[in-house]
């Protein structure tokens, strides 16, 4: 490249390292529940005759949810709407979801009454003039025939329920309260309590109704007041005899006494403050992630990064050399852009998004080594005899005739050094690594559309963790683009700008094809001689991947089925039975109960019974069991939202498939492009047969797994189908079998030095990565080494019995004519 070009470029890099580099020491990550730990609540608005749960209403009742967690008193509570009905709540810091979902979920409809008389009951709906019976107050004391004779101006003291009441239709709303706040009466010996403050009208509306209660006799129930909240009386005050009848309570302030404990006054006050909600909500999912795990995660993830990273850097520097180390330094760079993407945009880091940010290292690698991998038959080529050497914009050709060994325009002169000379043969190794660059760019480009195309899907389809999953895999291909194709060649070009360099060109690692390449040139590989051994092959891999799937099923999770999921840690350890048999003896014959970890000291319950009180019984029968229980993770599944997990990931699948099949039918011909796509539903067909075969459950972060072995196994495939292309276009007459072997042995190199590159990562996160990373690691190992294997054993075999049933249309030749030069025109 030019010397402008380069100082462009160099600009360009060294300003974009720079931003990178402040953002991630001034900006703060946004880590997600499940490394920070909280709970995570997502809740569905719900239909009612009157108004119907579209987006405007949802986001009138995300304004009353925010006020009610704001009372709560959670550090950084974060509340978002997602698509029409329903509503994000992510509370860090908060282990008990039960009393969070039962204050933030409540309707809170708060209505002020007249009570009329005391009933007999049954409670009952409002009739058509707005009067209803309801029972009385639980917690409150009975009646006093000779209530205080020194009341406090504002305050009611509670009354006896009586049984059932009966209610006037109510004379005031929960709208007209300005604030409300749980405070504690020592004065009047009342304990708990919830002062309220009212608004303008609403004032002038609570002392008519005091006033009008006050004049009834002392003992008439009458004389009471109901304060409801979602049709239960929570309070029933009776007036005292300081309030004046008529006039009433002035100065627009009262108080709800009713036994409450603290914690039952601040929810109250929380849920009075925050409003009424306009329509009911239903919790659909519910998950709770304890600190330590998620410390763990994070130490875990780190830890797996840096190992990934150095076996990695170690491998492509063993292989490319000085090349290799260039490549280190970029894809350390790599991880340091990364990473500031994510928290220049504000993107939420979970524990599957950092798993998408360590594994987007091997694309990266993949990158690095498609281009060094070229630049080395570009280096080689340079000595190839048959190559001609072009002067002055022509072709300088030369060759023996006849046997007189004159030399004719046309043809062929060999690059020796006698025609050459030493500093020829020197063979300056920029000019292949340049060319490199320029021919793998379209392999680069289409292998790292098709994984974006992947990411696309989980980021629209996903939920919660599993979608920065996506968004991280996909800053991590556009990362890995920059730093392979910028910033690895600027380096590059740098070090071999350096005469000692270019004096020794095996410094470099191009001065030689390498090992596996050398092996394959001397006795090349005739597998499309054997298509129908590959077919029957993979016909029966596939056969037993379905004889799984049919015979043991696939065990779905939690979020395709619906139910919960509770992860405990014990303080002694347990193994599975008697785990199982406690868990049993409890009620739940169906729940599916595992033990892992050191010495089974931690438990995972799997039951379809998402109440509350089913996992309280759950936890006391393990408590006996193995002792002291810790909750370290809580996942709440609703039915509904189950059945629309399991559609939305039959869907991504069926649209990853579609949407791969549609760009390699434009990049490619057909034929290729359903080769690739077979050799991907292949790979994806045995990775689920494996997990089927094995009893492991079917998730979100499964099915992120899934969709990242689509990506991989595309990748793969246009790889080699892009070597075949270009082949086929310089083969003339040669077999397209023959080309398809040679193709094979030009991309072996480049899949198995990638593949490694990609397995070193994911090694480090199976072993280090913990229970919710094993199953995500276990997938991709699968599918990379499938994804090898398919490439060469299924997508190339296919693709030339494809092309030989359907070949393409025949391109016209242009005739090529020669001046009296000699030159070819």
């Amino acid at each position: 490249m030019s010397s402008s070009a380069a100082l462009r470029r160099a600009l360009l890099a060294l300003a974009v390292v720079a931003l990178a580099l402040w953002t991630a020491l001034t900006t703060p990550p946004r880590l997600g529940l499940d490394l920070r730990g909280g709970t995570r609540i997502v809740l569905e608005t719900q239909d009612t005759p009157q108004l119907r749960a579209d987006a405007a209403a949802t986001d009138r009742a995300l304004e009353v949810l925010r006020k009610r967690v704001d009372g709560l008193g959670v550090a950084e509570p974060s509340l978002a709407r997602s698509g029409e009905k329903r509503i994000v709540v992510e509370l860090p810091g908060l282990r008990d979801p039960r009393e969070a979902a039962e204050v933030i979920g409540r309707t809170a409809q708060l209505t002020f009454h007249p009570v009329v008389s005391a009933a007999d009951g049954p409670a009952g709906p409002p009739a058509a003039d707005g009067s209803r019976v309801l029972a009385g107050p639980d917690a409150a004391p009975s009646p006093s025939p000779n209530p205080s004779p020194s009341p406090s101006p504002g305050k009611a003291p509670a009354a006896g329920s009586g049984g059932f009441l009966t209610l006037a239709a109510p004379a005031l709303t929960g709208d007209g309260v300005k604030s409300a706040e749980a405070a504690f009466d020592t004065t009047g010996a009342r304990g708990w309590t919830v002062d309220l403050t009212f608004r303008g009208d609403a004032a002038d509306a609570w002392a008519r109704l005091t006033g009008q209660a006050a004049c009834a006799p002392g003992a008439d129930p009458a004389r009471r007041v109901a304060i409801v909240l979602d049709d239960r009386i929570v309070s029933a005050p009776a007036m005292q005899t300081g309030v004046p009848c008529g006039s009433g309570i002035t100065g627009g302030s009262t108080q709800i006494t009713g036994g409450f404990s603290a914690a039952e006054a601040r929810d109250l006050a929380a849920l009075v403050e925050g409003g009424a909600l306009p329509l009911p909500v239903t919790t659909v999912e519910q998950s709770t992630v304890g600190p330590t795990l998620g410390a763990d995660a994070i130490r875990a993830s780190a830890l797996a990064a840096v190992i990934g990273l150095a076996c990695t850097g170690v491998f492509v520097i063993a292989v490319y050399r000085l090349l290799g180390f260039l490549a280190t330094i970029a894809l350390a760079l790599y991880g340091l852009i990364s990473y500031a993407a994510v928290v220049a945009l504000g993107a939420t880091l979970t524990l599957p998004g950092l798993a998408g940010f360590v594994l987007a290292v091997g694309i990266a690698v993949d990158a690095n080594v498609l281009v060094f991998e070229r630049a080395r038959e570009e280096y080689a080529a340079l000595g190839d005899p048959t190559r001609t050497t072009r002067t002055t914009g022509r072709t300088r050709t030369t060759g023996r005739t006849g046997t007189g060994g004159t030399r004719r325009k046309g043809a062929t002169t060999p690059l020796t050094r006698a025609t050459l000379g030493p500093d020829a043969l020197a063979r300056d190794p920029r000019r292949p690594l340049h060319t490199a660059f320029g021919k793998a760019w379209s392999a680069v480009a289409d292998s790292n559309i098709t994984t974006l195309l992947a990411a696309g899907l989980l980021f629209a389809f996903a939920t919660g963790p599993v979608k920065g999953f996506g968004v991280t895999l996909a800053i991590g291909v556009l990362a890995s683009m920059i730093t392979a194709m910028v910033i690895t060649r600027l380096l590059a070009d740098a070090a071999l700008r350096i005469g000692a360099v270019r004096r020794r060109p095996a410094l470099t690692g191009m001065a030689g094809l390498g090992r596996l390449r050398t092996r394959l040139n001397r006795r090349p590989p005739r597998l499309m001689r054997r298509r129908r051994t590959w077919y029957t092959a993979g016909t029966a891999l596939l056969l037993l991947a379905l004889a799984g799937i049919g015979v043991r099923g696939v065990e779905f999770g939690v979020e395709f089925t619906g139910g919960r999921d509770v992860h405990y840690t014990a303080t002694r350890p347990v193994d599975a039975d008697t785990a199982r048999a406690a868990v049993t003896a409890a009620g739940f014959a169906d729940a599916v109960v595992q033990t892992t970890g050191d010495g089974g000291r931690d438990i995972t319950v799997r039951v379809g019974d998402t109440a509350d009180t089913a996992q309280t019984r759950i936890t006391e029968a393990l408590t006996k069991a193995a002792g002291p229980l810790t909750v370290e993770r809580d996942d709440l599944i609703g039915p509904s939202l189950g059945g629309e997990l399991r559609t939305h990931a039959l869907l991504a699948l069926a649209l990853a498939v579609a949407a791969q099949l549609l760009y390699l039918s434009i990049r490619f011909r057909w034929t290729y492009a359903a080769a690739a796509v077979a050799a991907m539903t292949q790979d994806v067909l045995l990775v689920i047969g494996l997990f089927a075969w094995l009893g492991k459950p079917v998730d979100s972060v499964f099915l992120a797994a899934l969709l990242t072995v689509v990506g991989y196994s595309v990748n793969d495939s246009v790889v080699v189908l892009d070597r075949l292309r270009e082949l086929r276009r310089k083969g003339g007459r040669i077999p397209l079998a023959d080309l398809a072997d040679q193709a094979v042995a030009q991309t072996l190199p480049r899949t198995v030095n990638t593949g490694m590159g990609a397995l070193f990562v994911l090694m480090a996160l199976a072993v280090l990565g913990g229970d919710t990373l094993a199953d995500f690691s276990v997938a991709l190992l699968a599918g990379v080494v499938l994804g090898m294997a398919s490439t060469v054993f299924t997508a190339l075999p296919l693709a030339v019995t494809l092309e030989s049933r359907s070949p393409a249309p025949a391109r016209a030749v242009r005739e090529k004519t020669t001046d009296p030069t000699g030159a070819v025109v």
